[in-house]
């Protein structure tokens, strides 16, 4: 492993046990075995690395979340079913992941003061919700069109929105089946009936449960 592979798995170390605003320049040389000069020389500041590393960091979460779903894949299962086993193989995840959620929402925090960091996450939604709506159909990847992008945004929505949940309360937090039955709930409430007498209450949403299979 080179110097910048180093850094970035130092920055990522970092990121994990103290946090964005927390870790310092000599923290990630420490962490890494990399002299202060090699950050600027590699990344051109603290920040540009801190960026990187935490970009990096969840594209491995996100390699976690594929192989957990992936699990999945070759099972018989309704939409309803593969729904709730998904979003409960998601809230596994966040286990072993705690720190590098803190750390995105620190950062998130302060995109007002660092546009830096502002353009990197705004040039990473696009891939991450396509990213996202492969993960749940069990794809290896989809087309670049607005049908997925909506899928992938609202997949990302849920996803932001449970993460801070968990971080916040972990045993609060709501299961695959909680979630499965406020969609239908909401889908209800939004969308038009299906057929002339309209969805039963204990029918699935077959559009918005499509994105978890």
């Amino acid at each position: 492993m080179g110097n910048r592979e180093e850094l970035l798995a130092g920055a990522k170390r970092c990121l994990s046990e103290k946090g964005y605003g927390r870790t310092t320049a000599r923290d990630i040389a420490a962490a890494s075995g990399v002299s202060l000069a090699a950050i600027g020389y590699h990344f051109g500041s603290k920040d540009a690395l801190l960026n990187a590393a935490l970009i990096e960091a969840m594209g491995d979460w996100g390699q976690t979340l594929g192989a957990a779903l992936a699990e999945t894949a070759g099972l018989e299962l309704t939409p309803e079913e593969r729904f709730v086993l998904s979003w409960d193989r998601v809230l596994k995840t966040f286990v072993d992941s705690r720190g590098l959620w803190k750390a995105q929402f620190e950062m998130i925090a302060q995109v007002d003061h660092l546009p830096e960091v502002a353009r990197v996450l705004g040039e990473a939604q696009g891939d991450a919700r396509l990213g996202l709506s492969a993960l749940f159909q069990g794809k290896a990847e989809v087309p670049d069109t607005e049908d997925e992008h909506s899928r992938g945004a609202f997949l990302q929505a849920m996803l932001a929105g449970i993460a801070a949940q968990w971080l916040v309360a972990p045993d609060r937090v709501p299961s695959g089946r909680d979630l499965y039955r406020g969609l239908q709930i909401l889908a209800g409430s939004v969308l038009p009936p299906s057929g002339p007498s309209g969805p039963s209450a204990s029918s699935a949403p077959s559009g918005p449960s499509e994105p978890a299979a």
